[in-house]
């Protein structure tokens, strides 16, 4: 993947400031995205935009294809005549510092469904005909989607594998039926994904247009619970009750010493090759539409995976299966064109991970925070970069780099990065980050809470944990002058401003 040297920024959207409960894409939005022009970023990195479920996670959302109705931007609606701006008083005490996603479901989806019903009364001749050129444009997930959500809502929001069997195995007319029993609600949640995509395209729109690159984010896997599983249960690894005979995970490692059981649904990957894997073409593509380069979330997984049985209670008791290695990328190559795709290269990496990698010209990952535990040769110390990478100072899954200074990491690494940096430790987070910036890897990303050198409870996720997780909000002003000016500098300084190298070439970390 050819992109020049450049820097960014991790911050997912729901991090946003605003006033009803978790950032939206609305004018914090892009407020964010003219921070990041004028502190010449380039790379905006956001964590999967999907819709949540039970652990609020973007990693087990209920669709692969749709988009998160949290991030809809209630008051651009009342712009648009969708919704009356009495609707939005009296709203419930959100704080501006963590998102409540119970108190959210229970407040902003009400009010777009009201909004659902209003529009299917509207007089909107130009808008009900874009509305229907997206069902069209979508059909393929689309109609699935909606219809798997009007059920959970009719079953009370239980998973699709407890519904009765008619449900569960997708009998053509107990589908039928459905659709006509809950036609209302089938059309509220597509108006709803189509102001999500709305509100998406102009935002990425309006980044592009400044020179910003939206990298966007896909698991590997789906979520047991979703519109994936249940339209398509061929793909898995299901019993003839649709229950899952094994699930995903990884062994213990650095995160966990009992590993990390994920629970996900495991593809049958020998099926998904015989038919040429429409489905994943299908995945990738619309990723592409999304954003403009997509980490795919535990690459490792598709030269090796950690199968679990189900019912283990840990991830311990697994074993490594071999994944659809290059079989899938030369399809999707084949199909798509070249591969804007950053390989998420951490964990367990074995030879045939790095050959996966590097056949394709994926850019992998290093991540700082991992590199002070062992001696000079460790690959996450910048001087044994090679060009193409990304350097993190960590990412969503790590403590903040203040907060793992303080708190995390072990004496050893401490001392081990105040000697490598020939710092005092005083100032961490901006060491890490100036070493990000400094190093050769083409591209380096920083989450926003080292950029304000925030401590562990600015901590977006903490892996292995079901509760409280994914929360952390940016404050109104928590941005000064002053950082901005700093990140603009420490950018052209270590030569990650693209207008540097315009018209010829970078002497050092070039493709």
């Amino acid at each position: 993947m050819n992109i020049p040297r450049c820097s960014g920024i991790i911050l997912h959207p729901t991090s946003l400031p605003g006033p009803y409960g978790v950032g939206v894409l609305g004018r914090a939005a892009y407020a964010w995205v003219d921070f990041l022009q004028e502190s010449r970023q380039t790379i905006w990195q956001v964590l999967p935009l999907g819709p949540t479920g039970y652990g609020d996670s973007p990693y087990q959302s209920f669709s692969t294809f749709a988009g998160n109705p949290y991030l809809i931007c209630l008051e651009t609606l009342v712009e648009q005549g969708l919704l009356d701006a009495a609707e939005l008083t009296g709203t419930p005490a959100f704080s501006d510092e963590r998102v409540n996603f119970g108190l959210l479901y229970e407040w902003k989806l009400p009010l777009l469904f009201r909004a659902a019903a209003a529009f299917a009364r509207a007089d909107k001749p130009a808008e009900q005909s874009e509305f229907q050129t997206f069902c069209a444009e979508s059909a393929a997930w689309l109609k699935d989607y909606s219809l798997f959500m009007a059920l959970k809502d009719a079953h009370n929001g239980a998973a699709w594998n407890g519904w009765e069997m008619p449900l569960r195995s997708r009998d053509a007319n107990a589908l039928a039926e459905a659709r006509t029993e809950h036609a209302t609600r089938i059309h509220a949640y597509r108006f709803i994904q189509w102001l999500f995509f709305r509100q998406w395209r102009a935002l990425k729109e309006y980044a592009n247009q400044r020179e910003i690159c939206i990298v966007g984010d896909i698991p590997i896997y789906v979520a047991l619970d979703s519109a994936d599983a249940w339209s398509h249960p061929e793909q898995f690894f299901f019993d003839a009750e649709y229950q899952p005979t094994v699930v995903a995970g990884v062994p213990p490692d650095y995160f966990s010493a009992t590993g990390q059981l994920w629970g996900n649904p495991i593809y049958r990957w020998a099926q998904m090759a015989e038919r040429g894997f429409p489905w994943w073409i299908d995945r990738i593509q619309a990723a592409l539409g999304l954003y403009d380069i997509v980490r795919i979330d535990h690459f490792r997984g598709f030269a090796g995976y950690w199968e679990v049985p189900a019912g283990e209670t840990t991830a311990i008791n697994g074993r490594w299966v071999a994944g659809p290695g290059s079989r899938l990328f030369e399809v999707i190559q084949a199909q798509l064109g070249e591969l804007p795709i950053i390989a998420e290269d951490l964990g367990e990496i074995t030879p045939d991970v790095i050959d996966l990698r590097d056949r394709f010209h994926l850019p992998g990952m290093k991540i700082l925070q991992f590199a002070f535990a062992s001696d000079a040769a460790d690959k996450f110390l910048p001087h044994n970069y090679t060009p193409n990478f990304i350097v993190y100072t960590g990412t969503h899954d790590n403590d903040t780099s203040r907060g793992w200074y303080r708190n995390s990491s072990a004496e050893r690494e401490r001392d081990h990065l105040r000697r490598y940096f020939r710092t005092d430790g005083g100032e961490v987070a901006w060491t890490l980050l100036e070493g990000a910036l400094r190093s050769v890897a083409q591209v380096a990303v920083v989450p926003l809470q080292d950029v304000l050198n925030l401590d562990t409870e600015a901590r977006m996720n903490l892996p292995g944990t079901s509760g409280g997780n994914w929360q952390w909000r940016l404050q109104e002003g928590q941005i000064d002058p002053f950082t901005t000016a700093r990140l603009r500098e420490a950018t052209i300084l270590f030569g990650r401003d693209p207008k540097t190298y315009e018209g010829k070439e970078p002497e050092a970390g070039g493709q």
